[in-house]
């Protein structure tokens, strides 16, 4: 079953550039140096990019707006008599489109080869569109598009016009995928075929028994499932040693919205070279409306299947261990296209095409038990509409390898990585985490529940610390709307993120900044290459204030991102630049604070808080205490101004400090020596301490040795300013 909480609080270049020139497919299988993404047996059209007397939608990434989940973010709008006409890139005799009609409305396509109108017409509905899920926070309805597949009758040659012109209804087209499908499979020696054993291929009666007969009747062979449309109407269960095989994913479907359920499998089991194509509307989370729910069992696999409206493809639990899930198709899912929902174990998914998912494309979820020693690998993912690319939640010795994902819609990230946990008992990230090699295109969007965006590439200590060591290296983020990489507390308890590096990253046009840093934690940064960055190169603004600072150690070879975003209490805007700062402002004002001790509720950051009531108040009896503020960037301060609550209730005192700087956060140096400073509410309980011309600090540091009305250093609020 799928997940029913998703709680936020209020508060390779070469790949990239074939999509921004309309085509998406691999160009290397395995190389010594692999392309990101999967071995692709089509190669995709985007509708923009070709011929047509319709109207071009987008680019547009607002949420719940049409252009906003097509691919590439662009579409053509057709009204009947209009067309769109893609060259072929390729020799085919099969296309697949992504559409969408008006809710409520279905219709066909029209479809020409060079000109001459085919018999065959391609079906658009919007049936499987337009999901609500009101019950996730931040959702609107979603899931505009869809998938229709055609066998052509001919052959096309690469350079052929393919056009597909409305009739009766209006449609969008998005992309259109061109193949060479092989042959129809003969069917194996030894097998038991389905019909055999009574399966209707027609599609009209029910063919669930013949299937469970012909199961059981081939016991360590396989059962052959011959070209056909075959109804299901009923899961399967006790399903193993065994292997179920068709004759290619175009010819051999199954329709059923639920395939196999079963909680444990002995193992053995092998699903390939079929469609299983549901029913599913809706996104209804306590039905198990998925191809596989629950265990294959030890040394499965499933391969070269197309599995088409379900709610999830495979949502596995229980064990699957050394499951390899390799070279499908998985499209259109109301909910997650895969999901290892705990105790997976030397699971490999690998080389796979996801479109139109309505959750996490591909996820790993350690909920009962960690998933360990289990990987995604040169998966090709385009057009989540409702969360991550690629998401891991929790386990130990995790990879995540030469993946292609673009277009995330709401809510998600192209790859996160995480320990938010949804529901207990949850096994946090541990381990080593690897994250390489991906490339991440149009990915991040704007969190409706944050009020800020997400990354192209996140790491989240949503419910805990990053423990695990994080490891991000050779990554490649294009056209991000917003930023690159991201370094949140998702849940806003200001959790760190930390043993993380960063190595090799190329990004190319972000919309805000390079590094979004909003927790506590630290991260070491080399050889990340940024051009195009619509705002700063960091933000760095740790959430809560006062919970603690995100240090960024240049590991060498960094270029086009050296600038800071000043202003914590504004986002950056895509596109924005950096604006000039206000020279007067208060340099400290929400900046992260730390210090070698506090009394009770009284932390760091309330001295940065811009509130002169609430203060920081270090361990009692216990001097000398220093309190430090991370300023962002060198600065050259003049002047510093302290405070104590106003409140006449504060009798006046005096306080022994000295105010020393720091431009790493590691050397210091004395600015203003120590002395004695009056507070008093007579005169406001202020105190204004001048800095010595010439200073440029970032850390900024009060290290105080007595206070006479209290056994403790006191500030209200530390004010920095320019002059």
């Amino acid at each position: 079953m799928s997940r029913s909480v998703r709680r936020m609080p209020a508060v390779a270049a070469a790949v990239a550039v074939a999509l921004a020139a309309g085509m998406l497919s691999a160009t290397t299988a395995h190389s010594a140096v692999t392309a990101a993404g999967a071995d692709l047996p089509f190669t995709s059209v985007e509708a923009e990019s070709a011929t047509s007397t319709g109207t071009k939608i987008g680019p547009d990434y607002t949420q719940g707006t049409l252009a906003s989940e097509a691919s590439g973010r662009q579409g053509v709008r057709l009204s009947a008599g209009q067309r769109v006409e893609f060259t072929a890139p390729r020799a085919s005799n099969a296309v697949n489109v992504s559409y969408s009609v008006p809710d409520g409305q279905s219709g066909t396509l029209d479809v020409y080869v060079n000109g001459v109108k085919l018999a065959k017409t391609l079906t658009v509905t919007s049936k499987y569109s337009y999901v609500d899920t009101s019950w996730i926070a931040g959702a609107k309805t979603h899931h505009f598009f869809d998938n229709a597949r055609l066998l052509l009758g001919q052959n096309v040659q690469a350079g052929d016009k393919v056009a597909f012109q409305a009739t009766n209804t209006q449609v969008t087209v998005d992309v259109a995928d061109f193949e060479q499908v092989a042959a129809a499979a003969a069917r194996p020696a030894g097998s038991v075929s389905v019909t055999d054993k009574g399966a209707d291929p027609s599609g009209q009666g029910d063919s669930t028994q013949a299937f469970r007969d012909a199961i059981s009747a081939a016991q360590g062979g396989v059962v052959w499932i011959p070209p056909g449309d075959y109804k299901v109407t009923s899961s399967l269960s006790g399903v193993q040693n065994v292997t179920l095989q068709g004759a290619g994913s175009w010819y051999s479907v199954v329709h059923t919205s639920r395939f196999i359920d079963q909680t444990s499998s002995s193992g053995g089991v092998h699903l390939k070279d079929f469609a299983v194509i549901g029913e599913v509307t809706e996104r209804v989370d306590s039905n198990p409306d998925n191809f596989v729910n629950g265990s294959l069992g030890p040394g499965s696999s499933v391969s070269a299947m197309w599995l088409q409206h379900l709610k999830v493809g495979l949502w596995l639990t229980g064990n699957n261990d050394n499951l390899v899930v390799e070279n499908n198709r998985i499209l259109d899912t109301t909910a997650d296209g895969l999901n290892l929902n705990g105790n997976a174990r030397g699971v490999r998914v690998r080389n796979n095409f996801l479109r139109n998912n309505g959750d996490d494309a591909l996820a790993m979820w350690s909920l009962y038990s960690p998933d360990t020693n289990s990987s995604f690998e040169n998966n090709t993912i385009t057009q989540p509409n409702l969360a991550n690319g690629i998401a891991i939640y929790g386990g130990t010795d995790i990879a995540v390898r030469n993946n292609l994902i673009a277009d995330t819609n709401a809510l998600g990230s192209g790859i996160a990585i995480s320990n938010q946990k949804f529901l207990d008992p949850f096994s946090p990230l541990a381990g080593t985490i690897t994250v390489s090699g991906n490339t991440l295109v149009r990915t991040g969007a704007m969190n409706p529940n944050w009020n800020h965006p997400m990354g192209a590439l996140r790491v989240d200590s949503y419910d805990s610390a990053i423990e695990a060591t994080v490891n991000i290296t050779g990554t490649t983020v294009s056209d991000s709307p917003y930023s690159a990489f991201e370094f949140v507390s998702g849940g806003g308890h200001g959790y760190a993120t930390k043993n993380i590096t960063v190595d090799g990253a190329t990004v190319n046009k972000v919309g805000t900044v390079v590094v979004q840093a909003e927790s506590q934690g630290a991260a070491k940064f080399s050889n990340v290459q940024a051009t195009g960055v619509g705002a700063a190169g960091v933000y760095n603004c740790p959430y809560p204030t006062g919970s603690g600072s995100f240090t960024l150690t240049n590991g060498g070879g960094n270029s086009g991102w050296d600038s800071t975003w000043a202003d914590c209490s504004t986002w950056p805007q895509p596109g924005s630049g950096n604006p000039d700062p206000d020279p007067a402002r208060n340099l400290a004002k929400g900046r992260p604070a730390t210090a070698t001790g506090s009394q009770d509720v009284y932390t760091p950051g309330k001295a940065v808080d811009g509130d002169a009531n609430t203060y920081w108040e270090s361990t009692n009896n216990a001097f000398p205490q220093a309190w430090t503020v991370d300023l962002g960037s060198t600065l050259a301060a003049r002047r510093l101004v302290l405070k104590l609550p106003p409140a006449t209730a504060w009798q006046a005192r005096t306080q022994t400090l000295s105010v020393l700087g720091s431009t790493d956060g590691s050397a210091y140096s004395t600015v203003v020596a120590s002395k004695d400073y009056r507070f008093d509410p007579a005169t406001g309980n202020t105190v204004t301490v001048p800095l010595p011309s010439g200073t440029n600090l970032r850390y900024l540091r009060l290290n105080v040795t007595a206070n006479t009305g209290w056994p403790a250093a006191q500030f209200s609020e530390v004010e920095a300013y320019l002059s």
